[in-house]
């Protein structure tokens, strides 16, 4: 009866993965539904549940604790017993995933003992999931729900640092540098990247010192107006080669008021030698 229960279980998940609620009217610019997001996290539970290698479970990201909309992908993070390798149940998993919900993996991060694979499913639904050994399983962050076992004892695991002010903007000055000697070589894809580069250190520097998120671009919506409008003339509406020079001046202008505005010991030096690059 369990048996004709999982399988039940299976064909369901499948059909509101692959096509949806029933009644639904799509809009192509909504991609997935809700309920194909909630019947993705209970497969990938009941699989885990099933898995008696696997010995505790969490929520991780955005969902974790309420948070996120309609759109947030599905995050979720799995301890395996120690004597088992971790790369053996994530490809076991990959398989299952693939074979019952289409899922395609996209790429895999490895940090500290954990190892991250994101999939995409279809209706362009992500998956992120990560398992670690279950001696070093714990959280790596605020956004962590227990779902069921138990994490490692001990300190929890720290998470990335943010990012120092002094290497955000000796990078960002790297790029201005490159970016003005790809215009004169007439590189004018290469000079647009890095264009793009300088502008972005300067909006995570503006992010560090409000204590906003400052790597992902997940903090740059969230700075006020003012520091924003600084920014305008940043963007590369051209290739033409004027219009890429008056964006790089944009971007280093911005670059260095944020960098004297964190206390960069350089950022004086640095605007008085690249003085041209801010006409």
């Amino acid at each position: 009866m369990e048996q004709l229960q999982n399988v039940a279980q299976i064909a369901h998940v499948e059909s509101v993965i692959r096509l949806g609620s029933a009644g639904t009217v799509y809009d192509p610019a909504v991609v997935f539904t809700v309920e194909q997001r909630d019947a993705l996290r209970e497969r990938v539970l009941t699989l885990a549940e099933n898995d008696r290698r696997v010995v505790a479970g969490a929520a991780v990201g955005s969902l974790a604790l309420g948070g996120g909309d309609r759109f947030s992908d599905l995050d979720l993070t799995f301890a395996v017993a120690d004597d088992v390798p971790v790369p053996e149940v994530l490809d076991d998993w990959t398989r299952t995933l693939g074979d019952e919900l289409a899922a395609v993996h996209l790429v895999d991060l490895e940090r500290g003992p954990t190892i991250y694979r994101v999939f995409l499913l279809p209706d362009a639904l992500q998956l992120d999931l990560s398992l670690t050994p279950a001696a070093r399983f714990a959280p790596a962050g605020p956004r962590f729900r227990l779902l069921f076992g138990e994490t490692a004892e001990g300190e929890p695991t720290a998470g990335p640092r943010p990012p120092a002010p002094g290497d955000l903007f000796g990078w960002g000055v790297i790029y201005g540098v490159h970016s003005r000697a790809c215009i004169e070589r007439g590189r004018v894809w290469q000079a647009e990247h890095y264009i793009g580069a300088v502008r972005d250190h300067a909006l995570s520097l503006a992010c560090l010192r409000r204590e906003l998120p400052a790597v992902q671009a997940r903090g740059y919506d969230d700075l006020p107006a003012d520091a924003l409008a600084g920014l305008d003339g940043t963007h590369v509406g051209s290739l033409d080669p004027e219009r890429l020079r008056s964006a790089l001046s944009a971007a280093m202008r911005a670059l260095l008021h944020e960098g004297k505005e964190a206390n960069v010991a350089s950022a004086n030096v640095v605007a008085q030698r690249l003085a041209e690059l801010q006409q």
